[in-house]
Parts: C-alpha cells; structure tokens; sequence
C-alpha cells in the first residue's frame, strides 16, 4: 500500500496542475529568455534557464547528488498561470539525470534486502518535476521551488525524491 501512496499522490499533484491551469504568459524576470543561479537540495549545485517561448524552458543544473556527484540533469518544462498573476506560475514536466563517480545506485538492493551503495557507476534515470517560481517586478531574478521523482533505469531499477530551492540571476 506504502509503494502505491507513494507513486499515486505525485503523478495526482501533477496531474492536477496541469489539467487544471492555464498557460502563462510571460518569460523571465524584464522579458530575458537566459538566467543562470545556485540551487540546494537534490542536488545542490549550479542551474540555468533557457526560455523557449512564453509557456517553456529548459532547465539545466550540475551539481552534487546521492544520484552521483557530479549530477547533470536537463528539464523541459511547461509553465501554468495557475494563480492568474504576472509574479508567481507553477511548471511541470519531464526530464533526465545523469550521475557520474559516486553512489549512483543508492536504490540497489543486496541479497539480505538492505540497501547499499555501489561507488563507480555512471547512474541515468528519467524525472519528473513540478514546482513554482516566484519573479518578482523590476527585479532580474526568479526564485524557484521544486518537487520530483527521479526514477533510476541504469545501473539498477529505483526511484528517489527529489527536492530543490534556488535562485536564479536574468543579465
């Protein structure tokens, strides 16, 4: 029942946002499509924000993980003026991961059925991420907050949650 909650109650959030919201129609902070900023959490680290249009970004951060340090994962997301204001818009969407030299299989588990890392492995999984970005007026700044599944498909089979604040900086 656990495993269920745990994989029902995302994909419901997610589900909601997204049936639920209207596109938003606005960019970054003063109409610039590029920022880059730090972010901490899972993993914390180094992002940037590429603006495709007025409703998606690609988001790319590189940083330290359980997944692997470093961790490079890439993000398309769509963006909903959920709220209808210019200065806060949730997102959602999928994603990729990539963990290099470190405990990149944390989901592995060992004969006995406990769990344990396996150093040296290069992990890749796939994410799901949903979130809300803060940008406030006449500022060139985004602030963001995140949620995700990263579900690893290599080495092992598994699934973490992912957690992430930051800040981004719009030149």
């Amino acid at each position: 029942m656990l495993r269920f909650v745990r994989w029902f109650i995302p994909i419901l959030i997610l589900g909601t946002i997204v049936f639920t919201s209207v596109p938003a129609h606005a960019q970054g902070p003063k109409s610039k499509s590029f920022g880059f900023g730090l972010m901490l959490g899972e993993p914390s680290g180094l992002t940037a924000k590429l603006w495709l249009n007025k409703e998606n970004s690609l988001v790319f951060d590189l940083g330290a993980s359980y997944f692997g340090s470093p961790r490079i994962q890439v993000d398309y997301l769509w963006h909903f003026d959920t709220f209808s204001s210019p200065i806060l818009k949730l997102y959602a969407g999928p994603g990729v991961s990539l963990g290099f030299d470190g405990p990149s299989s944390l989901w592995r588990k060992s004969k006995d059925d406990d769990w344990y890392y396996r150093d040296n492995e290069m992990g890749l999984g796939v994410r799901v991420v949903a979130g809300l970005n803060i940008i406030p007026k006449n500022s060139p700044l985004e602030i963001f907050a995140e949620i995700g599944e990263n579900i690893g498909i290599m080495p092992g089979f598994g699934a973490g949650f992912d957690a992430a604040v930051g800040l981004r900086f719009y030149p």
